[in-house]
């Protein structure tokens, strides 16, 4: 089964220091976008860059255009790079060769 994810591109990008009070990797999304690919705020998802892939929080910002995201303390990501989000199947061990 083929899923329908348009790709997205990363309009902003916040790093964090080790002292600040909300950290850890992040995006966020129109609501829009995220009814698209069937994800809610507060889920874990895909986050696949040009060079790798790692999971992250979604958050639901409607002041960002869609099309866009804004992403935080995700390594290998940069402002105007094309990325691709996808729901995790985290009941399911995956296969050889596959991640996840």
């Amino acid at each position: 089964m083929t899923v329908y994810n348009p790709p997205l591109q990363v309009i902003g990008f916040v790093s964090t220091r080790s002292g600040d009070p909300e950290r850890g990797p992040l995006v966020r999304l129109n609501a829009n976008e995220a009814r698209t690919r069937l994800l809610n705020d507060g889920e874990l998802v895909w986050v696949r860059g040009p060079r790798r892939q790692e999971l992250a929080e979604l958050e639901i910002d409607d002041s960002l255009p869609r099309g866009g995201v804004v992403v935080r303390d995700i390594a290998g990501i940069a402002v105007s790079e094309i990325i691709r989000l996808a729901k995790p199947d985290l009941d399911r061990p995956p296969a050889p060769g596959r991640n996840a």
